[in-house]
Parts: structure tokens; sequence; C-alpha cells
């Protein structure tokens, strides 16, 4: 059994009792779990299992396949002010797609976590802005390895310019290593941009 520090990113049915919990860990990587009994009335997970919400989980790891088995959750932090709004909520999505299309199951990188952590954190107490997508982006890009200023990934196994004349954003980086961005950035920069011309226009 291994207990680590975790963030809930998915969940979805397994059975008429049980779920398949995915999570952002700090020692296991992005792992998925079952959670056995999460759906009946009496179950030791009631309300601690909801999205986005930072726990201490303990983790009966399996040896045939990626899908391991959860015995205890402990809420740390459920990110209450993420759901204040619409928009924090789609923030918070959109950076959980990002992170599932960017990472393999069961690889251990303890920074992607402590990212995500930081970003809740932020989203818990702030709106999003274009600012902090962009921030997320270009951090993830560095933990991955795949940006670079110059206009050409780091990646050796696929390497990425940009268009002549133009720097190599992160999310371009990214999007052409992983072979696609989530759906869900483009409405959300869309948002954004027309959440900040508003407030332009009422400062002015």
């Amino acid at each position: 059994m291994q207990s680590t520090a975790a963030i809930l990113l998915r969940k979805r049915k397994f059975s008429d009792t049980s779920l398949i919990v995915s999570w952002c860990t700090e020692s296991l990587g992005c792992i998925q779990t079952v959670a056995k009994g999460a759906r009946r009335a009496k179950t030791p997970f009631s309300g601690k299992l909801d999205l986005f919400f930072e726990t201490e989980i303990s983790v009966v790891t399996s040896r045939k396949s990626t899908l391991h088995t959860l015995t205890e959750v402990v809420l740390k932090n459920p990110f209450v002010g993420i759901r204040k709004n619409y928009l924090r909520t789609q923030a918070a999505a959109y950076f959980v797609e990002l992170i599932e299309i960017c990472t393999e199951r069961d690889h251990h990188e303890p920074e992607l976590f402590a990212l995500l952590r930081r970003a809740f954190g932020y989203l818990d107490a702030n709106d999003p802005n274009l600012r902090a997508i962009s921030h997320f982006e270009t951090e993830l890009a560095r933990i991955m390895g795949v940006h670079a200023r110059s206009g050409e990934s780091t990646s050796t196994s696929s390497p990425v310019k940009a268009s002549p004349g133009r720097a190599l954003t992160p999310a371009f980086a990214l999007g052409n290593l992983f072979g696609r961005l989530p759906l869900s950035r483009t409405p959300l920069l869309k948002t954004l941009a027309s959440e900040t011309k508003s407030k332009a226009k009422k400062s002015a």
C-alpha cells in the first residue's frame, strides 16, 4: 500500500456500487483507481470524491494493470472557490484536460502535481485571465521539456518549429508534440479575451 497527496481529476461509473477515479498525485504520477463501494449510500468515501479536491490517498497498486485500488481518502482542500463561477470551473477543467493529454499514466512527475496545486490555489481565490492560462501552459511545457524560446522544441522525438518570424508558444509546442490541445481551449480563451475587453471599456 502506498500513500500520496493527490488531486482528483475525473470520476466515472465502474459498476452499480463503484467508481473509477483519476488522480494527479505527488509521488505516483497520474493514476486511475477503482473506489469500491463508493456509490453506496454508506461509504467511507462519502463527500471526499469530487472534482478538483486535494486529498491524501492510500492505494494498493496493481502489478497486472494500470487500474489500482483506492483504500482511503483524507480530504485536505476542496478548493471551494473554484465553484464560485463557471469561468473558474472552466479554467480548472481545461488545466485537467491539458495534463491528461500531456502525461503518461503512472509516470512519476512531482512538478506536475505542484503546478496543478498552485493553479487550483490561484483559481480558488481569483478569476482566471489570459495571463494565468499562458503561465500554466508555459510551466507545463517546461516540465514536459518541449518549449524553447528559439522557436524549436527541445524534445528530440518531435521537433516543433514556429512560423517564420513568429516565436514558438508553449501551447503550440505541446499541441504539436502530443497531437492536439483540448477542444475547450478556444472557447475559454475567447471568453477571457471578451472579459478583458469589457473590463477595459468600463475602466476607460
